[in-house]
């Protein structure tokens, strides 16, 4: 599937240099380039893109005032690029896709380009579960209940999170299967990706990671801490309500009171 590209830099340096690496990438289709924020709204408002890189620090509209300006439009996915790296809480807030330094090093657009397949993935996914079922629900409504039904599984509910999670670290691209991490904690604008004998650092924020990983396995037991549940081999009980999870390497988290029904997974 073609993702149809729009990029959006004040820069005509920096516009072309990400030009010549998307050309690696044979899915991505570029139709069109603005120079500001103002030709960028016009121009996804008009194109209807899969996805926009979007330098954050333009003249008049900024990269932020570009996503406020479509909020009455279905959005495309959004890439930040900039040369600055303190806009990087504000972007993954804007629910961006990722978060780009310049100059845009090729590993790490490799890196952004399979998240993005991924979303693209479910959002397609999702529209055509959509039109199936509307199809369904007017023509055959017994069908439209089976399929309800099924979708609404174990099995189905898995496919739409991640299986496998991709870090840059110390200039390299580290894969990782979720089925191995153990915990994740938080760090400031960090995630420290624990699993069992190796610690690896992802620049995410955590509410946009739980997105990411299926809910059923991955829960938050303190404001800071996600536990992989079937890693958890102990529960252990502790003074005012709260407890620890020893988990299959030998660590102890803590839970704190306000996560007290995760725990309930475990003694009923």
């Amino acid at each position: 599937m073609t993702i149809r590209t729009i990029l959006v830099d004040d820069e005509p340096l920096a516009t072309q240099g990400l030009q010549l690496r998307l050309q690696a990438h044979d899915d991505v289709e570029i139709i069109a380039t603005a120079a500001n924020g103002r030709e960028a709204i016009r121009a996804i408002k008009t194109d209807k893109p899969d996805l926009v890189f979007l330098d954050i620090q333009m003249p008049g509209f900024d990269g932020f005032s570009v996503i406020q300006g479509l909020m009455e439009v279905e959005p495309p996915l959004f890439v930040f690029v900039t040369a600055y790296g303190d806009h990087a809480l504000r972007a993954f807030e804007a629910q961006a896709v990722d978060y780009l330094m310049k100059p845009v090093e090729e590993d790490r657009l490799a890196a952004t380009m399979d998240r993005v397949r991924q979303r693209l993935a479910e959002r397609r996914g999702a529209e055509e579960a959509g039109r199936l079922k509307e199809a369904l629900e007017e023509h055959a409504p017994e069908a439209a209940e089976t399929l309800a039904e099924e979708t609404s599984s174990d099995g189905h509910a898995a496919n739409r999170f991640e299986k496998m999670i991709n870090i840059r670290d110390q200039g390299q691209i580290f894969r990782v299967d979720v089925d191995t991490i153990e915990r994740i904690d938080a760090a400031g604008d960090y995630m420290c990706i624990q699993t069992g004998d190796n610690t690896l650092i992802l620049r995410e924020t955590m509410k946009d990671l739980e997105k990411r990983l299926d809910p059923r396995r991955f829960q938050r037991v303190h404001r800071s801490t996600i536990v992989n549940l079937d890693l958890v081999k102990q529960v252990k009980p502790h003074t005012n309500g709260e407890c620890f999870l020893v988990l299959d390497s030998g660590a102890q988290v803590k839970v704190s009171r306000s996560y007290r029904d995760v725990v309930a997974r475990f003694v009923h």
